[in-house]
């Protein structure tokens, strides 16, 4: 089969014309997915075809973590490259403020972004579902296809707030479907010029009134009585404050499975649409979640802000991240330690779109290499913040630092990927410790916008969980 980008090359070649078009973009996002969901990173349960077909079709990165465990300060991220003590998105927004009303406004109005990199690149962009990075009622970033959520939270998936063509309606379609509607009439619109499509699904969530409300996709059949061990049934641990029976809830298990579920089915319908127009091998398609959950993982149900104190732990940190561009990157799985913030900088030097923004200076890596199959040095190591919480994970070790508050936490992830011993002021570990906790500081030190550094007295743009912590009372917005 001859797909439309050898078709325009060929021609451009023999016509000394333009080369051919960059390829199509299409990135979905997924909202508190834990890659161990996914039958491609080694889940038996849960019924995941068509992401699995993605992963076989491109590069699966087996260990991909998050930079923080909840929404805004993730996809913020994701769309910069850059760290919350850099873009001030320092907590998920909430009903009120930046997302909707008089004093709503984007968060990231003054940084680079991927979308408006894209679009001033020549692409048409789409954004399909969840927002939650402000003044959400208006297509912002060079969007022209515009269909979105009033809020950034997930009360349920039938009968939910979306805003369509500026207005804010009721939507009694299943919202998962709903995103995916949108997705395959705006390829189908825009099947003859370069595309960026964010299909950011606010599903599977996992959290909240959404997970009590009963599983009406068409996976009911397969999860009604499905005992889905992958989702072990430890004792809660006592930090899980607000989730700690979930742990042991079959049926939040079966509805937060039915949901991942739900999203494959979208993905299939994406990747089924792009085939059928002809535009799979002119599209590289990206899968990543925003940031991961914990299933009952050493006792943890939920993200790291359903802890006292926030926690860092792997679970609620490991996403799912898949790049596939058929014909063009060879399949494969690396090992390699890789984050949300290296998303940007990739595309770009993909797409030939030039190198990341000098100021601010961004963390992230291009991972290119991996793409084309080459195995270049690399820092093994990737690094997170979520208020008084920062830390490094390295390929052996993970060193969680706080501040105003105890304890600091030292795994050796080798031997103990659960991370239950926590080997902080040990005396034999003492060494290890001093290096991981400079490495640390010094990242920080390089990176942190003293503006937006809550370490070292900055500010916030979202609320905080910790204010108190810091002395500070942060009302969201301006």
């Amino acid at each position: 089969m001859i797909t439309r980008r050898a078709a325009l090359g060929a021609l451009a070649g023999a016509a000394g014309a333009q080369p051919a078009r960059r390829p199509n973009v299409v990135l979905i996002l997924t909202d508190n997915h834990g890659a161990w969901t996914l039958g491609c990173y080694g889940n038996p349960d849960v019924r995941t075809p068509h992401i699995d077909r993605l992963a076989a079709e491109g590069v699966l990165f087996e260990r991909a973590h998050s930079n923080n465990p909840v929404c805004s300060p993730t996809r913020a991220s994701l769309l910069t490259g850059l760290m919350p003590s850099q873009h001030g998105v320092h907590r998920f927004l909430g009903a009120n403020g930046a997302q909707m009303g008089p004093r709503a406004y984007y968060t990231l109005e003054e940084f680079e972004t991927l979308p408006r990199a894209l679009v001033r690149a020549g692409y048409t962009a789409a954004l399909s579902g969840k927002w939650h990075l402000g003044k959400n009622a208006e297509p912002q970033d060079g969007f022209s296809y515009w269909v979105t959520m009033p809020h950034g939270a997930s009360p349920g998936f039938y009968n939910q707030q979306v805003i369509e063509n500026g207005q804010v309606r009721t939507e009694p379609q299943y919202l998962t479907d709903f995103w995916t509607d949108h997705a395959v009439r705006f390829i189908e619109q825009n099947a003859e010029k370069p595309f960026f499509l964010m299909l950011s699904y606010n599903g599977p969530y996992g959290l909240g009134a959404s997970m009590k409300e009963e599983i009406r996709n068409r996976h009911l059949g397969y999860y009604r009585d499905h005992p889905l061990p992958s989702m072990p049934r430890d004792t809660p641990h006592p930090w899980n404050f607000n989730y700690g029976a979930w742990t042991r809830d079959i049926e939040v298990r079966r509805k937060y499975a039915a949901e991942v579920s739900g999203i494959d089915d979208g993905v299939g319908r994406v990747l089924d649409t792009l085939e059928r127009l002809n535009l799979r091998d002119d599209t590289i398609v990206l899968f990543i979640g925003d940031q991961g959950l914990a299933g009952g993982h050493s006792g943890f149900w939920g993200m790291g802000d359903h802890t006292r104190p926030l926690t860092a732990f792997d679970w609620t940190t490991w996403i799912p991240f898949i790049v596939s561009h058929r014909g063009t990157i060879e399949p494969a799985r690396r090992e390699e330690l890789v984050s949300n913030y290296d998303v940007m900088p990739t595309l770009l030097q993909y797409l030939n779109l030039g190198p990341m923004p000098a100021k601010p200076p961004s963390p992230g890596r291009n991972l290119t290499p991996f793409l084309r199959g080459a195995s270049p040095s690399w820092d093994n190591a990737v690094f997170f913040e979520f208020e008084n919480v920062r830390a490094i994970r390295t390929d052996e070790w993970k060193f969680i630092e706080r501040v105003h508050e105890q304890p600091n936490e030292m795994y050796h992830l080798a031997t103990d990927p659960g991370e239950r011993l926590n080997l902080w002021g040990r005396k034999e570990h003492l060494k290890t410790e001093a290096y991981l906790r400079q490495r640390l500081q010094r990242f920080f030190g390089q990176y942190a916008d003293p503006k937006w550094d809550l370490w070292r007295g900055g500010s916030s743009k979202s609320g905080l969980m910790t204010g108190k912590l810091f002395g500070l009372d942060i009302q969201e917005g301006r």
